[in-house]
């Protein structure tokens, strides 16, 4: 273990949109990094130091827990987790395969849960970490065809909400980031190609939407605050996005 780096932060979701600009900016920062996703190139290809890049479907407990014990292992244990991975199916609930419902429950919510597990004990004994959820402002408000995705979104907000009084007394913070619509892979995990042509023409009438490293400026803000200071919760979107 080397003593060369700030402490051990895990970013999920780490191979694109926020969870790789936030990769980019926390090593900047002088962090090791765990980074998890299952695509493991693109990490890889950032090339940064102090850093261990994994291949790890975070709906598989194990083998999230097993990856956070190796990065412990080589840097120490670990400060702050970003549990950014997510899946947006868009979709009528009419029509739409049930089969994406259990694949957005199982990332969105799961996931995030067994992220949270990864790091809490170890957190709560120490007194000290971040727990760092993102969530989105459908975790606020509905859209149109959004119907399970909300739900998976309001579960994240609600949870966290919850996460944060149980650890408070242990010194823990829990952080909610929630964004509007951000310019990220996001909407290519929709398979109905006239909800995503809509989408997008959403977005052109706001005239652009937020660059994932505005989110990560934003995630990098509130962890740097002081342990005494927890920002509860975040809502960033483009100033022309009226929901």
């Amino acid at each position: 273990m080397t003593s060369t780096h700030k402490p051990l932060v895990i970013i999920t979701g780490a191979s694109s949109g926020i969870g790789l600009a936030t990769a980019k900016l926390l090593s900047q920062r002088g962090h090791a990094l765990l980074l998890l996703s299952r695509r493991l190139e693109k990490m890889v290809q950032l090339g940064l130091p102090n850093t261990l890049a994994l291949a790890v479907d975070i709906t598989d407990r194990e083998a999230l827990v097993a990856a956070v014990a190796q990065a412990e292992e080589r840097f120490g244990p670990v400060d702050a987790i970003i549990n950014n991975a997510g899946v947006m199916l868009l979709g009528s609930i009419a029509t739409q395969d049930p089969s994406q419902w259990d694949r957005m429950l199982d990332v969105n919510v799961r996931g995030l849960l067994n992220g949270i597990f990864a790091v809490t004990s170890g957190m709560v004994e120490r007194k000290h970490g971040t727990i760092i959820n993102v969530g989105s402002v459908a975790g606020r408000k509905t859209f149109p065809n959004h119907v399970v995705y909300v739900g998976t979104k309001f579960a994240v907000t609600g949870l966290s909400e919850n996460l944060r009084q149980e650890l408070s007394p242990s010194n823990v913070r829990v952080i909610t980031i929630e964004p509007g619509a951000v310019d990220t892979e996001l909407l290519s995990h929709t398979t109905d190609d006239a909800i995503k042509e809509g989408y997008n023409d959403w977005k052109q009438e706001m005239g652009g939407v937020l660059a994932a490293e505005t989110i990560a400026e934003v995630i990098g803000f509130a962890y740097a605050q002081p342990q005494s200071v927890c920002v509860r919760e975040i809502v960033v979107c483009a100033t022309r996005q009226e929901q």
